[in-house]
């Protein structure tokens, strides 16, 4: 009797105990992973972002509120000395500063204050001119500045580190009064490197902080994620003796009753079963980390040159075109099954769902340091929405074309973990009704001869 057996382990509830009692994986340690170095890169990129983005709201609030304060006050002081008409008067009684735009005058507010003072006519002839509190500027120097002040054509402003103001007069001549803020302007520089500092200081300490508690803010994920891990590999291969016996089972009935629809529709689901058992074993060990000692040297042009002759034939069957454009000098670490997985991921997706008659191209290039592997294939169906979720479990752009073809959504989270355990990154392009997976690689800096020779 003809037996149309699976794979399976010789004992299930054996295979389940032991499951309980393997160690974790090394991608499944806080900290080891592609995913978990995934996550608290992403949790310390979105905590300092936020952090950085709040400090300089801050900062910038502090310095414009700041130097709001002193032009306000400046504005004060230019007021009232074109009010006294160049003197300041010390009140006899304490005066509200907010009054005044916060400025106060004290016994040693003259001393202390430099400014001066022009009257100018309707015809724009100076009359006066009030230099006496300022040593810095000769009555010449002051003549040109208030040109320069009067083309600007302003009220109010600054010109240097002076603040001035010009007032029309009733017999239509100009009075301006020029203040000396040098200091003041001086201390709001200070402000706002201080304030920088203590911002740049903080972001040091928290970015510190964050790197050594990002393990325990990360924990709980990591403990699910090998809680996940652990459950999908521990089901798959406890789903493997059923799947045997049933397998057996239909054997033994066909050989029986003989072949009918039925037990051939059973023998189809229970080979299907085991197809998917088998892709998502395959997701749970590439989502872990690689192992020191299984990284080698991997010649990706060569592994890329040997699955695009093993898929022509298949895309020629299928009625579409496969060629491609390789650098054949292309080195870099990892485990070179992996890497010949992820060609033969990517190409069969293309072959898949590729229009009728269309062509698939896969590049493999240099781009510095890195090694960038592209498939592209026309695709019509295929809406710009559903790019996000297309390295999804399970997920399927068209579920009717992906069943016939035999397909489970896993090809593509599978294509992504290995890119991510070989620290690249795998995205998707819809351009022009073209779809292009791009997976970028980090090279060595310096392939090993041997490996590109032999």
């Amino acid at each position: 009797m003809g037996l149309h057996l699976l794979s399976a382990p010789q004992a299930g509830g054996a295979a389940l105990h032991r499951a309980h009692h393997r160690q974790p994986g090394p991608g499944l340690h806080p900290g080891g992973g592609g995913v978990i170095r995934a996550l608290r890169r992403r949790f310390l990129l979105i905590a300092m972002a936020s952090l950085a983005g709040t400090l300089a709201l801050l900062c910038l609030a502090i310095n414009l509120g700041y130097r709001h304060m002193l032009t306000q006050r400046a504005d004060a002081a230019v007021e009232m000395l074109h009010q006294t008409g160049g003197a300041f008067q010390i009140p006899d009684a304490p005066v509200d500063p907010a009054a005044h735009g916060g400025f106060q005058v004290t016994p040693e507010t003259p001393f202390e204050t430099r400014y001066f003072i022009v009257h100018l006519t309707e015809n724009r002839e100076v009359t006066e001119v009030d230099a006496e509190h300022i040593a810095a500027l000769d009555r010449q120097m002051v003549v040109e500045w208030v040109g320069n002040i009067l083309d600007g054509g302003k009220q109010s402003g600054y010109t240097s580190y002076y603040r001035y103001g010009v007032f029309a007069e009733p017999d239509g001549g100009t009075t301006i009064v020029v203040l000396d803020c040098f200091l003041q302007l001086q201390g709001a520089g200070g402000v706002l490197r201080i304030s920088l500092l203590a911002a740049g200081v903080c972001l040091l300490t928290v970015f510190l902080l964050l790197l050594l508690l990002s393990r325990r803010v990360t924990r709980s994920f990591v403990e699910n994620l090998e809680r996940q891990r652990q459950f999908v590999t521990d089901a798959s291969h406890e789903l493997k003796t059923p799947l045997a016996i049933i397998s057996a089972n239909t054997g033994l009935l066909s050989d029986s009753l003989g072949e009918n629809r039925w037990l051939e529709s059973t023998r189809a689901q229970v080979g299907r079963l085991d197809r998917l058992i088998q892709n998502l074993i395959e997701l749970a060990r590439t989502e872990e980390a690689l192992p020191d000692e299984a990284v080698a040297p991997v010649p990706l042009g060569r592994v890329a040159e040997r699955a695009l002759e093993d898929f022509r034939p298949l895309a020629e069957a299928a009625g579409k075109t496969l060629d491609g454009r390789i650098e054949p000098e292309l080195v870099l670490p990892g485990v070179e099954d992996n890497l010949a997985r992820l060609c033969a991921l990517l190409l069969d997706n293309a072959v898949k769902y590729c229009d009728e008659g269309g062509a698939i191209r896969l590049t493999l290039a240099r781009r510095g340091r890195w090694a960038v592997l592209s498939v592209s294939n026309p695709c019509a169906g295929l809406d710009a929405a559903q790019l996000p979720r297309l390295f999804d479990r399970f997920y399927r752009a068209d579920s009717s074309r992906a069943r016939s073809s035999g397909g489970y959504g896993i090809g593509l989270s599978t294509a992504r973990a290995i890119v991510a355990r070989h620290h690249g990154r795998l995205t998707a392009r819809l351009s022009g009704g073209t779809v292009t997976f791009t997976a970028v690689l980090p090279l060595f800096s310096r392939p090993p001869e041997r490996f590109l020779h032999r």
